[in-house]
């Protein structure tokens, strides 16, 4: 890991992930994979990461918490049908589109309850200036509707807080949605990015006609799903002109989209002034996706150019933000597209090399940190985006400056008295640290561990160490030879390695603490090396 040049600012990262995630499975041939996200967790695990972020396992969301935005119906429907009762509820299926596309598995609501979860917690945590990003990538399903499940997405919740008397819309994408109504709480206005191949229809249709968020989604438009996503598509009523779309053609690149990215989220945030941002980080848009047709980097061949420049750049206008998964089919590019970007949140480049990790045979044949765009044709001509953007641009310039927002008192949530009791200020300091307690410890610059001579490559005097062992290396490959076994028992040529290598160690501290070193009788085990000295003058 390598600190970003120009990014002296240092970020306080709070990372959600639950360990069974990776557990759930949609079905034999589905695309969608939830081991991804456990894929991505071993990643951040072993480049260790882990020591500049605070993670969590978020509370799954219960029902109640669900229903604030999607029917009760349909909140009790998903938790009451599995794969054994299905058949009894065929009409339910047809009415909330549960199917293929959606199918029933084991583990269905307890899916969803671990995806809304993380995104509200992670919200709550933004709303009380605990962290200045927050990830769950196992977030940002952005098509479930308020009553309907939709392109492999079942709830909507996404991180929004409320602080008006105007009306805050129903949701339909409960991860998204649930985590930018928990924002709104707190902040005027909330801006939600999607960078998804798909069109975020449900996250867009929930705030369709409000001025508290302004949904702006970069998507492939045309025969593809959703279907929705029009240029013309700005919002109804209080909120005309808070919907900004921006339809793609097949094969997008790096250049061209960083040129609409850019330009269009500086507008944006000039005419919005957000005061809280949620970027839904789908990776369906990079090259190679199974279901995707643009052709993006992760990071470019000349720097920050693909995927991972839009959190580069969102990041950089320091306003709380939340950064959430989505779509993504091809899982070893999802888990190195999304683990690198962790590493942006956190202020650092992941290396190139692919450090040793449980999925490590995934990323062959190079097991490198990357994913190259290809020489699929960009049918995005210039003409076309230059009159799209031309457009958009427009759009916002009539906007006419952010709306204004009466503020109230925040109201008070179950959750917000959890977060109350989990004050570490109240902790007993004579008692074990819990689990969580742990879990949230990140390790300062220049903050001495156990564990410092351990990076990503292993440890770095294991060349020394193996040089005074007195081990031989073989001359065909250079490697020491491993101690042979004998019934059970080392060879005895091993054993006198071992021995030499005792010594070796017990005569270099006896130097360099108590002088020259006095003979030692080694006779016995190593717990029983004395100084003959001190045993004769006893």
């Amino acid at each position: 890991m390598t600190p970003i040049e120009g990014d002296s600012q240092k970020k306080r990262v709070c990372y959600f992930f639950d360990s069974d995630v990776g557990g759930f499975h949609y079905g034999p041939g589905h695309p969608m994979k939830p081991t991804r996200i456990r894929m991505c967790h071993s990643l951040v695990m072993n480049y260790g990461l882990y020591k500049k972020m605070e993670i969590f396992r978020a509370k799954p969301a219960t029902k109640r918490e669900m229903s604030q935005f999607h029917s009760d119906e349909y909140v009790d429907f998903l938790n009451r049908i599995n794969p054994n009762n299905m058949n009894s509820y065929v009409k339910e299926q047809l009415k909330y589109n549960v199917g293929d596309d959606c199918p029933v598995f084991d583990g269905l609501f307890d899916f969803c309850s671990i995806s809304a979860g993380g995104s509200m917690e992670g919200a709550a945590r933004l709303s009380r200036n605990k962290c200045d990003i927050a990830v769950n990538w196992a977030g940002g399903l952005h098509h479930a509707k308020k009553s309907e499940a939709s392109g492999f997405c079942y709830v909507n919740g996404k991180s929004l807080f409320y602080i008006s008397k105007s009306p805050v819309p129903k949701c339909d994408r409960l991860d998204i949605v649930l985590g930018i109504l928990e924002l709104l709480r707190y902040h005027q206005r909330v801006l939600y990015i999607d960078i998804d191949v798909h069109h975020g229809d449900g996250v867009e249709e929930a705030f369709y006609t409000t001025d508290r968020v302004m949904t702006v989604s970069f998507h492939q438009y045309g025969e593809f799903f959703p279907g929705t996503g029009e240029l013309r598509d700005t919002g109804i009523g209080k909120g005309k002109g808070y919907s900004c779309n921006f339809p793609l053609r097949h094969g997008i690149t790096d250049e061209v989209y960083k040129n609409i990215f850019e330009p269009v989220i500086t507008e944006v945030m000039r005419a919005y002034n957000p005061s809280a941002i949620v970027l839904q980080c789908g990776t369906d848009s990079l090259s190679g996706d199974k279901l995707g047709s643009l052709n993006l980097s992760m990071k470019g061949m000349r720097g920050f150019i693909g995927h991972a420049n839009c959190v580069k750049f969102v990041k950089a206008f320091n306003l709380p933000l939340l950064l959430l998964g989505g779509g993504g089919y091809t899982m070893r590019n999802v888990s190195r597209a999304w683990a690198y970007e962790t590493g942006l949140a956190a202020g650092v480049e992941l290396s190139k090399k692919i450090p040793m990790n449980e999925y490590y045979e995934y990323f062959g044949p190079n097991f490198e940190l990357d994913v190259r765009s290809s020489n699929m044709n960009d049918l995005n001509t210039r003409e076309y985006l230059d009159r799209v953007k031309r457009i958009v641009l427009e759009n916002l310039r009539h906007i006419g400056g952010p709306p204004g927002i009466q503020m109230t008192e925040v109201p008070r949530l179950e959750r917000d008295e959890e977060e109350d009791e989990m004050d570490e200020d109240l902790t007993d300091p004579d008692e074990r640290r819990p689990q969580h307690a742990l879990d949230a410890r990140i390790q300062r610059d220049g903050e001495l561990s156990d564990s410092d001579d351990e990076g990503e490559g292993g440890r770095r005097h294991r060349k020394d160490r193996r040089q005074r062992s007195g081990s031989p290396r073989n001359p065909e490959n250079g490697y020491r030879n491993a101690p042979r076994i004998w019934n059970g028992y080392l060879d005895p040529e091993a054993q006198m390695d071992i021995d030499g290598a005792i010594r070796e160690v017990t005569e270099e501290t006896s130097e360099s603490n108590l002088g020259p070193s006095p003979s030692l009788n080694t006779d016995g085990p190593p717990s029983a090396i004395r100084d003959d000295r001190s045993a004769t003058s006893s």
